[in-house]
């Protein structure tokens, strides 16, 4: 094969990174799941059987979570494109740690849940906490995988393979991250306007 060829193999297509584009087509079903969920939150609650309850307070703490998360997954970002390597690492770091900070706190929130008597299923359970668990849990869930994610990118940078040349994982990192804060934003305010 000549080179022509194989340049044009590289460039055929979306002329977009195949990681790239798995992590935007990623997170598109991301998106329409959640959109099938707060569809179908509304359709539920207008059923009828729907009892109301005030948020629990652990959801804003949660959210400025999530958003200071945001700012330094940014910083790790803008630090490894000056080849920062080091501030790039404290960035990765803080925002792993900011968000296991966020799943403790939706830990705490759902204890607040069982202590309001607000179960996800049983014979005491209501579907407007049953859709608030599944909201949070799902979501926590995701986050799961953007802190593994985290992780990868950490090591990298560990062993200086994140710097202004090699920055796919660290780009990809931070757009998923964006993506999971916008999408918690989201939800705490669909969840406050619809509650």
């Amino acid at each position: 094969m000549a080179t022509s060829e194989i340049l044009q193999d590289k460039e055929a297509g979306t002329g977009t990174h195949p990681k790239r584009l798995l992590l935007w087509l990623m997170m598109i079903s991301i998106t329409m799941i959640f959109a099938a969920y707060t569809s179908a939150y509304i359709v539920r609650r207008e059923e009828g059987n729907w009892l109301e309850f005030d948020l629990p307070a652990g959801l804003l703490y949660t959210t400025v979570v999530i958003l200071l998360s945001s700012a330094t997954m940014q910083w790790a970002y803008f630090s490894a494109r000056k080849d920062e390597v080091r501030r790039a690492q404290i960035g990765l770091f803080l925002t792993f740690v900011l968000g296991l900070i966020f799943l403790v706190g939706q830990y705490n929130v759902w204890g607040d849940l069982v202590d309001n008597k607000i179960f996800f299923g049983g014979v005491d359970a209501n579907p407007s906490g049953s859709f608030l668990y599944v909201l949070t849990g799902v979501h926590g869930f995701h986050l799961i995988t953007g802190l593994i994610f985290l992780l990868i990118v950490l090591r990298k940078s560990l062993n200086y393979q994140v710097h202004s040349r090699q920055m796919l994982s660290i780009g990809n990192a931070t757009i998923y991250w964006h993506f999971l804060g916008a999408l918690w934003l989201y939800l705490y305010l669909f969840l406050l306007l619809n509650h």
